[in-house]
């Protein structure tokens, strides 16, 4: 794609950047029906080829003109607004959830082209009050896991009291279950980051206890929020803040020789992975970011590698065969373009996966999203669980807490992190977690 920059980003690394990240994209329109939000919507602007063209015209300063719109381009749901509130819309609309990505055939990178702009058009378009204080609410509360924590504990303590609309969107407390403290001699982090060690603590933990079976300890990471929230709500400062922080707390542990950085969360771990390059003209920070960026692994990267050999016995029988639907997060498919480890995993492990229809399809979780836009976030949830439901499965399995809280408010299934199967299954074939199989 060919741009002719507005004068005020020519010759700036802004105005390069933006450049060598559209160069590539030809228009195709292959990543428009990969696009949640278009098939929702039937929006050409809310689909990836529509954002990037409005993305063009901003940084060539100029408005759209339907003299020279592209002909699969109307004005029709653009009138009324100056370009800068278009974009605001129509990008506030977008999951991140980078399924453009894995469908473009010139490799286009869209997500960091996406943050570009949002970052840009927020600090030009002036958002109304009670947007700024929604956004605002939001990064000063879920980022910080004190903060969140309290209210969720509150939320908690009054939940009965609550109307059934307010109590399913409150979910009950967990508890972690044991951790096992056998010495290995190899070790890896396990990143606990802001949300998760309230909302589901018996996540890590069960993964804790299978990668002891392979002779792994896995010791909780100090960090703290990873950055993804405000990075995706126009934060950028904010955001490298955020990973500047997280880098100084893990560092002490991998000097320590801390072997990888594992998340059970593939939300965080896509993010980590982007670390090196979000931070890489950073004097201070840039080489920790990509080394923060090669040691990152999702659990099911972690499992697959390790699981040379069957340590379950009979867990095929143990476990009868149960149907599960899985959901594949967008950050798993496509930020760690780990597509069917998971369910491979599961299937070794003696699960009979059902098929679900339209994998690419966001659940609408998608981290601050299902909170700013909760229409479009439950539209795509009612068709998600629509999907995974049709064939009838036991139970619904996923890989990332939010989407497992987000499904959870609305599923008739039980939902569950599918390490938690796993570590069910190591249980019910006759080993006790924390201790070796014989």
């Amino acid at each position: 794609m060919k741009i002719e920059l507005a004068e005020r980003f020519r010759g700036t690394t802004l105005g390069r950047e933006v450049e060598s990240l559209l160069l590539p994209c030809v228009q195709c329109g292959q990543c428009t029906f990969t696009c949640p939000t278009f098939r929702l919507l039937d929006d050409e602007w809310d689909g990836p080829r529509g954002r990037i063209y409005l993305i063009k015209l901003l940084f060539e300063g100029r408005t759209p003109d339907a003299s020279t719109l592209p002909p699969a381009y109307t004005m029709q749901t653009l009138e009324g607004r100056t370009l800068g509130a278009n974009l605001q819309l129509h990008l506030d609309r977008c999951l991140t959830c980078r399924s453009c990505e894995s469908s473009c055939p010139e490799g286009v990178r869209y997500g960091r082209l996406l943050d570009i702009a949002r970052e840009l058009v927020e600090k030009e378009t002036p958002r109304p009050l009670k947007e700024r204080f929604a956004r605002r609410a939001v990064r000063a509360i879920v980022a910080y896991r004190y903060r969140f924590t309290a209210l969720l504990r509150t939320g908690q303590a009054l939940r009965r009291f609550l109307p059934q609309n307010l109590r399913v969107r409150i979910p009950e407390r967990r508890r972690a279950g044991p951790w096992p403290e056998r010495a290995h001699d190899r070790g890896m982090l396990v990143w606990q980051g802001c949300v998760q060690p309230a909302l589901a603590p018996d996540i890590n933990a069960a993964a804790a206890r299978v990668l002891d079976r392979f002779g792994i300890r896995l010791v909780p990471a100090d960090g703290g929020c990873c950055g993804a929230l405000s990075q995706h709500l126009a934060a950028a400062d904010e955001a490298r803040a955020f990973m500047r922080r997280s880098i100084d707390a893990l560092w002490p542990q991998i000097e320590a020789g801390a072997e990888a950085i594992v998340t059970t969360t593939s939300g965080c771990g896509a993010h980590l992975r982007d670390y090196g390059q979000l931070l890489q003209d950073d004097p201070h920070y840039g080489e920790k970011a990509r080394r923060i960026s090669e040691m990152t692994r999702d659990i099911a990267e972690v499992v697959a590698g390790e699981w040379r050999e069957d340590p379950l016995h009979d867990a095929s029988a143990v476990q009868g065969k149960r149907r599960i639907a899985f959901q594949s997060p967008c950050s798993l498919q496509h930020g760690h373009q780990q597509k069917g480890v998971v369910e491979g995993l599961l299937r070794r492990a003696g699960f009979k996966l059902v098929p679900a229809a339209y994998r690419f399809m966001c659940c609408g979780s998608a981290g601050s999203y299902s909170v700013l836009q909760p229409e479009l976030a439950n539209s795509l949830r009612t068709h998600k669980l629509q999907t995974l439901l049709e064939t009838g499965p036991e139970l619904i399995a996923t890989a990332n807490v939010g989407c497992m809280t987000h499904l959870a408010a609305a599923s008739p299934l039980p939902v569950v992190h599918w390490i938690q199967l796993l570590d069910e299954t190591l249980h019910a074939s006759g080993s006790t977690p924390g201790k070796p199989s014989e």
